[in-house]
Protein backbone atom coordinates (compact mmCIF):
# COMPACT_ATOMS: atom_id res chain seq x y z
CA UNK A 1 0.00 0.00 0.00
CA UNK A 2 0.92 3.40 -0.67
CA UNK A 3 2.90 5.51 2.54
CA UNK A 4 -0.10 7.92 2.55
CA UNK A 5 -2.54 5.10 3.78
CA UNK A 6 0.19 4.70 6.79
CA UNK A 7 0.35 8.81 7.16
CA UNK A 8 -3.33 8.64 7.62
CA UNK A 9 -3.63 5.36 10.20
CA UNK A 10 -0.38 7.10 12.21
CA UNK A 11 -2.97 10.23 12.50
CA UNK A 12 -6.07 8.44 13.28
CA UNK A 13 -4.03 6.73 16.33
CA UNK A 14 -2.67 10.23 16.96
CA UNK A 15 -6.02 12.71 17.19
CA UNK A 16 -8.08 10.22 18.83
CA UNK A 17 -5.71 8.59 21.32
CA UNK A 18 -1.94 9.98 21.55
CA UNK A 19 1.81 9.83 20.30
CA UNK A 20 2.44 7.73 23.08
CA UNK A 21 -0.33 5.25 21.87
CA UNK A 22 1.22 5.17 18.23
CA UNK A 23 4.64 4.75 19.95
CA UNK A 24 3.53 1.39 21.78
CA UNK A 25 2.07 0.32 18.68
CA UNK A 26 4.84 0.74 17.14
CA UNK A 27 7.33 -0.61 19.35
CA UNK A 28 4.87 -3.21 19.87
CA UNK A 29 4.50 -4.37 16.11
CA UNK A 30 8.51 -3.87 15.92
CA UNK A 31 7.73 -1.30 12.86
CA UNK A 32 10.12 2.02 12.78
CA UNK A 33 7.09 4.18 11.59
CA UNK A 34 8.72 6.15 9.25
CA UNK A 35 6.87 6.39 6.00
CA UNK A 36 6.76 8.44 2.80
CA UNK A 37 3.39 9.22 1.22
CA UNK A 38 4.15 8.27 -2.15
CA UNK A 39 6.49 5.07 -1.60
CA UNK A 40 4.69 1.85 -1.42
CA UNK A 41 5.04 -0.25 1.43
CA UNK A 42 3.69 -4.27 1.95
CA UNK A 43 0.49 -5.34 2.70
CA UNK A 44 1.22 -7.34 5.81
CA UNK A 45 2.87 -4.36 7.38
CA UNK A 46 -0.27 -2.37 6.85
CA UNK A 47 -2.17 -5.71 7.98
CA UNK A 48 0.15 -6.10 10.93
CA UNK A 49 -0.73 -2.57 12.26
CA UNK A 50 -3.83 -2.61 11.67
CA UNK A 51 -4.04 -5.65 14.01
CA UNK A 52 -2.01 -4.28 16.58
CA UNK A 53 -4.21 -1.40 17.03
CA UNK A 54 -7.63 -2.92 17.15
CA UNK A 55 -5.80 -5.44 19.78
CA UNK A 56 -5.35 -2.65 21.52
CA UNK A 57 -8.73 -1.02 21.35
CA UNK A 58 -10.50 -4.49 22.22
CA UNK A 59 -12.31 -4.18 18.72
CA UNK A 60 -12.39 -6.72 16.23
CA UNK A 61 -10.06 -5.99 12.56
CA UNK A 62 -13.21 -5.57 10.32
CA UNK A 63 -14.58 -2.62 13.17
CA UNK A 64 -11.06 -1.09 13.16
CA UNK A 65 -10.72 -1.08 9.20
CA UNK A 66 -14.63 0.54 8.97
CA UNK A 67 -13.55 2.60 11.35
CA UNK A 68 -10.34 3.87 9.64
CA UNK A 69 -12.26 4.19 6.58
CA UNK A 70 -14.42 6.61 7.99
CA UNK A 71 -11.51 8.82 9.14
CA UNK A 72 -9.90 8.40 5.41
CA UNK A 73 -12.46 9.97 3.75
CA UNK A 74 -12.59 13.48 5.59
CA UNK A 75 -8.50 12.65 6.08
CA UNK A 76 -8.56 12.80 2.05
CA UNK A 77 -10.49 15.34 1.17
CA UNK A 78 -8.47 17.59 3.10
CA UNK A 79 -5.75 16.85 1.39
CA UNK A 80 -7.54 16.63 -2.01
CA UNK A 81 -11.02 18.35 -1.50
CA UNK A 82 -10.93 19.50 -5.55
CA UNK A 83 -11.56 15.53 -6.12
CA UNK A 84 -14.84 16.01 -3.68
CA UNK A 85 -16.07 19.08 -4.94
CA UNK A 86 -16.68 18.39 -8.50
CA UNK A 87 -19.50 16.10 -7.19
CA UNK A 88 -23.06 17.44 -7.07
CA UNK A 89 -24.41 14.89 -4.29
CA UNK A 90 -23.15 11.61 -2.97
CA UNK A 91 -24.46 9.16 -5.44
CA UNK A 92 -22.76 11.23 -8.36
CA UNK A 93 -19.20 10.69 -6.15
CA UNK A 94 -20.26 6.91 -5.93
CA UNK A 95 -20.71 6.81 -9.52
CA UNK A 96 -17.36 7.98 -9.97
CA UNK A 97 -15.27 6.33 -8.05
CA UNK A 98 -13.61 4.39 -10.98
CA UNK A 99 -14.29 6.82 -13.83
CA UNK A 100 -12.64 10.19 -11.68
CA UNK A 101 -11.07 9.44 -8.06
CA UNK A 102 -9.49 6.54 -8.56
CA UNK A 103 -8.28 7.65 -12.22
CA UNK A 104 -6.88 10.75 -10.17
CA UNK A 105 -5.11 8.99 -7.24
CA UNK A 106 -3.26 7.03 -9.61
CA UNK A 107 -1.93 10.23 -11.05
CA UNK A 108 -1.06 11.60 -7.78
CA UNK A 109 0.67 8.29 -6.20
CA UNK A 110 1.85 6.09 -9.20
CA UNK A 111 1.56 2.42 -8.65
CA UNK A 112 -1.15 2.65 -6.30
CA UNK A 113 -3.60 -0.31 -6.46
CA UNK A 114 -6.58 0.61 -6.02
CA UNK A 115 -9.85 -1.47 -5.77
CA UNK A 116 -12.13 -1.81 -8.72
CA UNK A 117 -15.85 -0.50 -8.33
CA UNK A 118 -18.60 -1.44 -10.70
CA UNK A 119 -21.79 0.72 -10.51
CA UNK A 120 -25.05 0.78 -11.76
CA UNK A 121 -27.46 3.76 -10.69
CA UNK A 122 -30.85 2.22 -10.27
CA UNK A 123 -33.05 5.20 -10.18
CA UNK A 124 -32.38 8.87 -8.24
CA UNK A 125 -32.19 7.31 -5.03
CA UNK A 126 -30.74 4.36 -5.53
CA UNK A 127 -27.26 2.69 -6.90
CA UNK A 128 -25.69 -1.03 -6.45
CA UNK A 129 -21.70 -1.15 -6.50
CA UNK A 130 -19.35 -4.22 -7.14
CA UNK A 131 -16.65 -4.20 -5.00
CA UNK A 132 -13.87 -6.12 -6.55
CA UNK A 133 -10.41 -6.58 -4.18
CA UNK A 134 -7.64 -8.94 -3.66
CA UNK A 135 -7.50 -7.39 -0.57
CA UNK A 136 -10.82 -8.14 0.34
CA UNK A 137 -11.20 -4.75 2.21
CA UNK A 138 -14.90 -3.98 2.13
CA UNK A 139 -14.99 -2.76 5.47
CA UNK A 140 -12.15 -0.19 4.51
CA UNK A 141 -14.62 0.72 1.48
CA UNK A 142 -17.78 0.60 3.84
CA UNK A 143 -16.16 3.43 5.72
CA UNK A 144 -15.15 5.51 2.85
CA UNK A 145 -18.97 5.27 1.95
CA UNK A 146 -19.84 6.11 5.23
CA UNK A 147 -17.49 9.02 5.66
CA UNK A 148 -18.70 10.26 1.76
CA UNK A 149 -22.61 10.12 2.91
CA UNK A 150 -21.85 12.32 6.23
CA UNK A 151 -19.30 14.68 4.28
CA UNK A 152 -22.57 15.38 2.08
CA UNK A 153 -25.15 14.78 4.31
CA UNK A 154 -26.97 11.88 3.18
CA UNK A 155 -29.09 9.06 5.56
CA UNK A 156 -28.70 5.93 3.46
CA UNK A 157 -29.79 2.27 3.72
CA UNK A 158 -27.25 -0.35 2.81
CA UNK A 159 -27.34 -3.62 1.64
CA UNK A 160 -24.30 -5.94 1.76
CA UNK A 161 -24.41 -9.04 -0.32
CA UNK A 162 -22.50 -11.02 -1.41
CA UNK A 163 -19.37 -10.34 0.42
CA UNK A 164 -15.56 -11.77 -0.71
CA UNK A 165 -15.44 -11.75 3.27
CA UNK A 166 -17.52 -14.99 2.71
CA UNK A 167 -16.55 -16.17 -0.33
CA UNK A 168 -18.20 -13.99 -2.61
CA UNK A 169 -16.54 -13.22 -6.19
CA UNK A 170 -17.14 -9.42 -5.19
CA UNK A 171 -18.66 -7.49 -2.51
CA UNK A 172 -22.42 -6.03 -3.47
CA UNK A 173 -23.29 -2.42 -2.01
CA UNK A 174 -26.69 -1.66 -2.46
CA UNK A 175 -26.98 1.57 -0.95
CA UNK A 176 -30.45 3.23 -1.37
CA UNK A 177 -31.00 7.05 -0.06
CA UNK A 178 -32.77 8.43 2.82
CA UNK A 179 -34.73 11.83 2.70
Amino acid sequence: MKGIILNMLSEMVIDQQSMEEWNSILTESGRDGIYTSYSLYDDDEVFDLITHIARRRNISVEVFIFEFGRYMFPALYTRYPELVNQFHDFLDLLESIDSVIHVEVNKMHPGAITPVFEHKRLSAYQIELKYHSKRKLCSLALGLLDGAAEHFNQAYHLAHSPCLLEEGEYCGFLITLKN
